[in-house]
């Protein structure tokens, strides 16, 4: 059997993993192993490492790395911790291959310690581009240290071909995050309102944002988008999903917090609702709002209009769906208005999401079961001439 190591370290990145975790678990030729580290294991944000057990996967190691701050220093010092941990945990797991998915600090540190051992590689999500993250430079430095690739659009497979990887370890997947859409039943709406606590009948408007880490001031845009949501009077509910742990993440959630204790009536904060209760969001919703990643990829498949603000997606592919708005609350309330007008959801009909068809893992999990990992391991540049 051939082992495999998983790693997962934010709610978000795991619902992204959740039938890749799914599938190797139940391939007879396959052993899973299972790491847990990052914000999965801190009760600040949720201890979500208790989601992924009570979805039936057995964690085989956990790398505590997180430190209870979000300076630019504790960030650097956890990635540092996490090299230190994941060594222990090769040493003890001996992995044949490790997937890894995306591109937070987390990941580079598994990436990063992988090397010494001679463990092969697979990395989801490379070839992408987020202009105004340290993530952007994170993202590449894993594709070079990684021998398997699964890119979510055919464009950022190219991408990745031209960083000097081998076509033939450069395979585009898909999104494996549109995957829980197709194969989840996801909750009708007033389930979702029992569940959540939401006000019954409300219009409903996802609020998420991020730190933009390039900016000298991480949270600065957040002040604009509160500003624009309390201006604008259109009777949504606005469901808001807290930060991640990125620099100034804490100083986000802690603004998101105030405003929704401010506004009752208006909104409510959660640290983490889990992926079917996330995406069953995203089908009741009627706009979202702020700058994660999800608005891009996820929000297509339903038609949901996003008002994406500033650039913390920059340079990443966009459907119709997208309304970019500059971080200033006249320009995020003229968006608004836009998502919500009839004209606008209408002409989102039958629109076709870039990031696949939701049938990412049967193409991870086939390759990942074939690659030769000791040719893996001897990686050499391949010039875009050849």
């Amino acid at each position: 059997m051939r082992k495999i190591a998983v790693v997962t370290g934010t709610r978000a990145e795991y619902g992204l993993l959740y039938w890749i975790i799914k599938g190797i678990r139940e391939d007879s030729s396959l052993e899973l192993g299972l790491i847990a580290t990052g914000m999965h294991l801190s009760p600040e944000f949720g201890l979500t490492v208790k989601e992924i057990e009570m979805d039936g996967f057995p964690i085989a190691e956990r790398v505590e790395m997180l430190l209870s701050s979000d300076t630019e220093h504790s960030l650097a010092a956890s990635m540092g911790i996490g090299v230190m941990g994941f060594a222990k945990t090769y040493e003890r797991l001996r992995p044949d291959m490790v997937v890894l998915l995306g591109d937070r600090f987390e990941v580079l540190s598994a990436a990063s310690a992988a090397v010494p051992f001679r463990i092969p590689i697979a990395h989801i999500h490379g070839g992408e581009s987020t202009e105004s993250l340290i993530d952007e430079q994170i993202r590449h430095a894993v594709t070079k240290l990684s021998h398997l690739h699964f890119t979510s659009t055919e464009a950022y497979r190219k991408r990745v071909v031209q960083m000097g990887e081998d076509p033939e370890n450069v395979i585009c997947s898909g999104a494996p995050g549109l995957e829980s859409i197709r194969r989840h039943r996801l909750m009708e709406r007033d389930e979702l309102e029992r569940a959540l606590g939401l006000p019954k009948g409300r219009a409903i408007g996802v609020l998420t944002y991020h730190p933009v880490t390039l900016d000298h001031d991480p949270s600065g845009g957040l002040g604009e988008v509160l500003k624009a949501v309390s201006g604008f009077s259109s009777g949504l509910f606005w469901v808001i999903t807290l930060s991640n742990a990125d620099t100034g993440g804490r100083k986000i959630s802690g603004e998101l917090e105030r405003f929704a204790e401010r506004n009752p009536e208006t909104a409510r904060c959660f640290h983490s609702l889990g992926r079917v209760a996330y995406l069953s969001l995203l089908k009741a919703a009627s706009v979202m709002l702020g700058n994660s990643s999800s608005g891009i990829i996820e929000a297509p498949s339903f038609g949901l209009p996003v008002v994406n603000v500033g650039n913390r997606q920059g340079g990443r592919i966009r459907a119709a769906n997208v309304i970019d708005a500059a971080p200033e609350s006249t320009e995020i309330l003229k968006a608004l208005k836009k998502a919500l007008s009839p004209d606008f959801r209408k002409s989102l009909a039958g629109l076709q999401n870039p990031y696949g068809n939701g049938d990412a893992s049967g193409k991870i999990i086939r390759a990942i079961k074939v690659a030769r990992t000791e040719g893996l391991l001897r990686k050499r540049f391949r010039e875009l001439s050849a």
